[in-house]
């Protein structure tokens, strides 16, 4: 099992915890993180885009003009998609973009991205993060201690998670959450990622 340092909110180091190999010792599947990823985004889509066919539009019910002996060319409504006006011929409707993935292939994404973030130095094992309120000076001042300033994911597993995610919240590229919420779309798109060791215990409950 990877052991890795276990760190305080300071920065310092506290001790060591062993992480779970079958989660934190995952070989890289590009293919299957990209296939999750790609189903959370779908997934995510509303799919209520529509336009109005011929049928939909209001108006042209009646002929505009008789069809021989004008000269024009014959027509039978002004709705048509050739007038201005008309119909859109084709045009996006209502549908559902979800895509379907079995459970054990979004399992493997997520492992698979936990075990990247460890071997490419990008993850950090926290004690506990505990703060009195939520406020984003705490948050900023934890991150400064661990010289962070690109995208962070921060994923507390204690009693006081709404005090860190209220206290991120206003942090440009930094998000924080419990751990229910992690998702294979956070974990691709921050770069570096926040557990504590009560996040660490949840994850291992759920994915092990």
């Amino acid at each position: 099992m990877p052991k890795v340092t276990l760190y305080n909110m300071a920065g310092e180091a506290a001790g060591e915890i062993e992480l779970n190999d079958g989660i934190f010792g995952v070989d890289y599947n590009e293919a299957v993180i990209h296939q999750a990823v790609v189903r959370q985004m779908a997934n995510e889509r509303l799919g209520t885009h529509a336009t109005k066919t011929r049928g939909l539009v209001r108006g042209g019910g009646k002929k505009p003009w008789r069809q021989k002996g004008t000269g024009r060319a014959r027509a039978g409504s002004i709705r048509s998609p050739l007038w201005v006006g008309g119909g859109t011929v084709f045009g996006p409707t209502p549908r559902s973009h979800a895509k379907d993935m079995n459970r054990k292939a979004r399992r493997l994404a997520v492992k698979s991205a936990l075990s990247e973030k460890l071997r490419a130095g990008e993850l950090i094992v926290l004690d506990s993060i505990h703060f009195e309120a939520p406020k984003t000076k705490d948050v900023l001042a934890m991150l400064k201690s661990f010289d962070v300033a690109g995208k962070a994911l921060i994923i507390d597993g204690g009693d006081a998670v709404m005090n860190t995610v209220l206290g991120a919240r206003n942090i440009p590229g930094v998000k924080a959450m419990a751990p229910c919420g992690m998702n294979i779309y956070d974990l691709v798109h921050y770069t570096k990622l926040f557990l504590t060791q009560d996040a660490v215990k949840q994850i291992e409950e759920v994915l092990a």
